[in-house]
């Protein structure tokens, strides 16, 4: 059971600094969500946590060791990083993908002993992919790679997980499956989980903590309706499903304020189609008032959730 904690992180590439001050703690069985617009920080503080970029000041600590004392191989024993890209130039299969994960326990000879088959069998077990194993890398889908990237991580045995937007190739069922299957690992093993996550149902479904990024800066940090409120959530950008459309019918309305659109830039539901909004009426109200099409957490529509507002007019999905 770990944890890892950084205080006071101060980093960035060259002569641009991404993170200025940025405090953030996940304890052993947590699932931390670090949401927030794009170029907040949230895949550089990964990075940081993970012991892949040096912070110009703070510190990072796995369970009281500071991080930056530790070698590579050292490290990868106490944490496992999923990438939001992974590449390979080889026809490997998924097996041998996981198996790449128990490099760092590997003996002298570097070569897989029966401990290391058993940990590869049950991350491929622990995240569903066994079907997978025998397949080809180059020969399974986007969502199918991530799942083997995932198992190649929990492969590690680390005590600490970070997930660089784990969901992203993966179609809705995957995507909360997916996490649930993390969430209950981080319970019933102790793994201290941080996942960048852009869905805000999935982040107030599964986390146990939420920490909203903005600018470089944690804006809050908390549980999550802490965080996921309407008041702070516009600092988070539309959804996927919003879809900014270049041009709209010259006498078309707003579905909420009813102003005429602008016919070089609106927004479009993806889900529901054809409910139109301006760009301002689309960040605060549903694009239909009992819509749901892709389901409902915590009781609330997930449109709502997503726009970042819940509107009393529409009351709560049953």
């Amino acid at each position: 059971m770990s944890s890892v904690v950084a205080r006071a992180i101060r980093a960035g590439y060259k002569d641009r600094e991404v993170l200025r001050g940025v405090d953030l703690v996940a304890r052993a069985g947590e699932l931390v969500a670090l949401v927030g617009p794009n170029g907040a920080g949230k895949s550089t503080l990964l990075r940081v946590l993970g012991g892949l970029l040096r912070p110009a000041s703070g510190s990072v600590t796995i369970d009281g060791v500071d991080v930056a004392s530790l070698d590579r191989r050292s490290i990868a024993r106490h944490i496992a990083v999923v990438p939001q890209v992974f590449e390979t130039l080889f026809p490997f299969t998924v097996r041998e993908i996981v198996a790449l994960g128990r490099t760092s326990r590997l003996g002298p000879l570097g070569t897989l002993g029966s401990d290391d088959a058993r940990a590869v069998a049950r991350a491929l077990d622990d995240i569903g992919a066994t079907d997978l194993a025998e397949r080809r890398i180059d020969r399974v889908s986007g969502g199918e790679r991530q799942r083997a990237v995932l198992a190649m991580a929990l492969a590690q045995e680390a005590g600490v997980l970070l997930l660089d937007e784990p969901t992203a190739h993966l179609d809705p069922t995957h995507q909360r499956a997916t996490l649930d299957r993390v969430a209950t690992l981080a319970r019933v093993r102790g793994l201290a989980v941080v996942a960048v996550l852009h869905d805000l149902n999935l982040a107030a479904a599964f986390a146990s903590r939420v920490v909203l990024l903005a600018d470089g800066a944690v804006v809050r940090d908390g549980q999550v309706g802490d965080v996921i409120t309407p008041e702070l959530i516009g600092r988070v950008p539309s959804p996927a499903h919003w879809r900014s459309v270049t041009r709209a019918p010259a006498d078309d309305r707003c579905a909420a304020c009813e102003r005429p659109l602008d016919v070089a830039r609106y927004a479009r539901c993806d889900v529901c189609k054809g409910v139109r909004f301006c760009m301002d009426c689309a960040r605060t109200h549903l694009c239909t008032d009992r819509c749901t099409s892709n389901g409902c957490i915590a009781g609330l529509c997930v449109h709502a959730v997503r726009a970042g507002v819940v509107d009393p007019r529409y009351g709560i999905v049953d």
